[in-house]
């Protein structure tokens, strides 16, 4: 009958709960206070060498710094309060007394599974709510070095555009004023993929029906001739917008402004390939939480007594640690276009997924 409930006992559940919450957070916090410290070593003579900057500087690049490593580590915390959790109960047999009420494997792990699924929760939360906010503040502080970050001028530099089969790039884009100004336009136009022409103007700006290029002169790349044209309308089917979308970093928007900004970039023909990664892992990512009871659960089973406990619990680790090794790997594997968004994000977390089920019902079930 036991076998027929995911949670044969409240108490149990509600214990073993309990135990792995407070050993996880007990870790994050003191990874994090250990990796703030030495991060502010590295950091606080940059921000003071800056003039004007003081005290206050310093305790407001914690505050930024220090939901970007609570982010990174949480995972990691988890799978040592995971395998910290479930060594206490197997060497106080424990685990024993479960297994001999008739519970199995995954019942004794349920109730981990359950935490760590509200783990997963508050992580994506938090995330969204303050990661990445503090992520935007701090990377634009730290383009200028820690001093006075200047206000946005409107002003964008290299920006490719799509327009059917033909590229244009501009070297600025000016929007501070009425109408969008472009200035160093190249457009090359191609036919079937191949470069027939470039056409460059010093300046163009948004028209009806297309953009007008002033001091337009188009190379042939056939006869390697240059013609003066003068000023002309181009590029009929590019709207104002594509040229004003910025460079979107994946890590400073949440998830559904994200999810925006990537269907304007389609729009626009750049490539999002590894923002759709960034997108995906903003769900995979927290979700790891729910995969380490399974890596770390080498640890749980086994007689205590048996002098292996220690093996496991090293076992437990190097799977958990191999997993994060792996999601890097696929995600930098996502940014060079060698993985589709969808397997460089969801890819590791499947596989080892399957591992670890593996080796529980092997070993255990």
């Amino acid at each position: 009958m036991h076998q027929l409930h995911f949670f044969p006992s409240r108490t149990m559940a509600l214990y073993v709960g309990r135990l792995f919450l407070v050993r996880s957070f007990s870790i994050l916090f003191a990874l994090v206070l250990i990796l703030q410290t030495l991060d502010l070593l590295g950091e606080s003579g940059k921000i003071l060498a800056v003039a004007g900057n003081g005290d206050s500087d310093v305790w407001r690049y914690v505050g930024m710094r220090l939901p970007q490593i609570i982010e990174t580590f949480l995972p990691f915390s988890v799978l040592l309060g995971t395998i910290l959790t479930l060594i206490t109960l197997n060497q106080n047999s424990e685990v024993v007394a479960m297994k001999a009420s008739g519970m199995s494997a995954h019942q004794v792990l349920a109730p981990l599974f359950l935490a760590a699924l509200l783990v997963a929760g508050i992580s994506f939360a938090f995330n969204e709510r303050i990661v990445t906010r503090s992520t935007a503040a701090l990377s634009a502080w730290q383009k200028v070095e820690y001093a006075r970050v200047p206000k946005d001028s409107g002003v964008r530099t290299n920006i490719w555009v799509r327009d059917g089969d033909d590229l244009i790039n501009a070297e600025t884009v000016e929007t501070g004023g009425p109408a969008i100004v472009l200035r160093g336009v190249t457009i090359y136009e191609r036919t079937g993929g191949v470069l027939s022409s470039m056409l460059k103007a010093p300046s163009a700006r948004a028209v009806a029906g297309g953009w007008e290029l002033t001091g337009a002169t188009r190379f042939l790349r056939r006869s390697g001739t240059v013609e003066t044209l003068g000023t002309i309308i181009a590029a009929k089917n590019v709207r104002p917008d594509q040229f004003t979308l910025a460079q979107v970093d994946g890590d400073e928007l949440p998830f559904l402004q994200l999810q925006s900004a990537i269907a304007d970039l389609e729009a626009a023909g750049r490539p999002v390939g590894a923002l759709k990664g960034v997108l995906w892992h903003k769900i995979s990512g927290p979700l790891s939480a729910i995969l380490m009871p399974l890596l770390g659960a080498v640890a749980a089973f086994g007689l205590a007594r048996s002098g292996k406990l220690f093996v496991r619990a090293i076992l437990g680790m190097a799977l958990g640690f191999a997993y994060f090794v792996a999601d890097n790997f696929a995600l930098a594997m996502g940014d060079l276009g060698a993985y589709s968004p969808f397997l460089a994000a969801w890819g590791p977390f499947i596989l080892f997924a399957l591992i670890g089920e593996m080796i529980l019902i092997r070993t255990e079930e």
